[in-house]
């Protein structure tokens, strides 16, 4: 396969992947924000017309609502572009974390970030959170069983590193790992996107990741 033609094939992926989360999110508005905000407005309506005094459980309930709705704008919002993304990228990265944390309670998260960190692009940026966010999904599947993941930032000479350590119950899973195509348009996508190196090797029972740029 020629140079072109890997590029092409892993900027393809990289674009379907982007514009897939883009449609989810719009699926997510249609079908729960919208349908939130009607019938929060259609009870508004409800209450002006009947003038009812309203009891302290169903002042709680209202609230209740618009407090989730608030919550669920917030989340799409950090979703759609990630909190500190102009001000911090480790900050941001930990933001990024937060929910696969909450959601996956059978790994153990090591996250080491630096308390300070060089200005970055927004672009820059936010490529190394959505490389971050793709290797988690790829990572995270139901017929992988990782252990353990470490995700550490930090700068070297002249460089930036993000490293992803990740540690596997069952050592078969490597095989497994080391042969998803998804893994190649990764690191084929992130290199001509920001001009960086991407590569991971495998010492029984990790496997580790490095984004260089």
């Amino acid at each position: 396969m020629t140079y072109e033609l890997r590029i092409q094939q892993a900027l393809q992926w990289w674009s379907y992947r982007q514009s897939k989360k883009l449609f989810l999110e719009a699926e997510k508005i249609r079908d729960s924000l919208l349908q939130e905000s009607f019938t929060i407005r259609r009870n508004l309506d409800v209450l002006k017309i009947n003038d009812l005094n309203l009891s302290i459980h169903q002042i709680s309930e209202y609230t209740k609502k618009i407090d989730n709705f608030h919550h669920s704008l917030v989340q799409l919002s950090d979703r759609l572009c990630p909190v500190y993304i102009q001000d911090s990228l480790p900050l941001s990265i930990q933001c990024l974390l937060a929910p696969w944390v909450a959601s996956h309670p059978h790994v153990y998260f090591h996250i080491d970030m630096p308390g300070s960190w060089q200005h970055e692009s927004i672009e820059c940026s936010l490529i190394i959170l959505r490389a971050l966010e793709e290797l988690l999904t790829i990572t995270l599947r139901e017929f992988l069983t990782p252990i353990a993941i470490h995700i550490s930032l930090k700068p070297t000479d002249n460089t930036r590193q993000l490293t992803v350590k990740i540690t596997y119950s069952d050592i078969s899973n490597q095989t497994v790992y080391s042969n998803l195509p998804e893994l190649t348009y990764l690191g084929d996508s992130l290199e001509f996107l920001i001009s960086g190196k991407c590569f991971y090797n495998s010492k029984n029972p990790r496997i580790s990741w490095y984004f260089c740029w």
